[in-house]
């Protein structure tokens, strides 16, 4: 016995269309976290230590001062490592560095440029990674994922009607793609720092990507 629709059924879940939504949502960061380090460098490994804690004690104070929290205070790097210097093709030792490196979060954006000119003031040597991210960014990411669905089915619909397809608008498969933190990084060494420092923010863009099948 024969069941023909049965088989109209098999060969349309044979039809499968796969298509790729892209959603991206440009918005303004709130959030910054900047790198900011201290590095003294002595024979005596014990000098290089103490005025590297002196030099970051008093940078951290300031920053307790412009209002940052401690809690927004992280010591990211501690590094002892000795020096040399290369004279007429022979290694002689210079002394020691000591690189002591903290990570602050800056909750008001338009601080950022004040606060890296009071650490570099207290004896800050080194600026790097500065970061801009934003708060609530599952929040934003779930706008830019509906964008990259509604991508994906105007897509879909496109093709259909380009081709003449009669084209089914519920997805049956729904993959979404890893994702990249949505941060703009920005590094530079202190010694670029002259004056007031201007920090542009500017945006970033949150992302989201589906790979969606339809029937048709």
């Amino acid at each position: 016995m024969r069941y023909p629709n049965v088989q109209q059924m098999t060969s349309r879940q044979q039809r499968v269309m796969t298509v790729t939504g892209i959603g991206d949502l440009s918005i303004e960061p709130n959030i910054a976290q900047v790198q900011l380090a201290v590095n003294t460098e002595n024979k005596d490994l014990s000098v290089a230590q103490q005025e590297n804690a002196y030099v970051m004690n008093q940078v951290i104070e300031s920053l307790l001062e412009l209002g940052i929290s401690r809690e927004n205070i992280q010591t990211t790097t501690y590094n002892i490592s000795p020096q040399y210097d290369y004279v007429e093709g022979k290694q002689v030792f210079r002394g020691y560095q000591v690189t002591n490196a903290i990570t602050v979060k800056i909750t008001n954006i338009e601080q950022v440029g004040n606060v890296i000119d009071v650490a570099v003031q207290n004896g800050v040597n080194n600026v790097s990674n500065i970061q801009f991210t934003v708060e609530n960014e599952q929040f934003h990411y779930q706008q830019a994922l509906s964008l990259a669905l509604k991508n994906a089915l105007a897509k879909a619909q496109t093709i259909a009607a380009t081709i003449q397809l009669q084209l089914d608008p519920h997805p049956i498969k729904i993959v979404e793609e890893v994702r990249a933190e949505p941060v703009l990084y920005r590094t530079f060494s202190a010694k670029e720092l002259t004056g007031s420092t201007p920090i542009e923010q500017g945006q970033i863009t949150i992302s989201a990507t589906v790979k969606v099948q339809f029937q048709y």
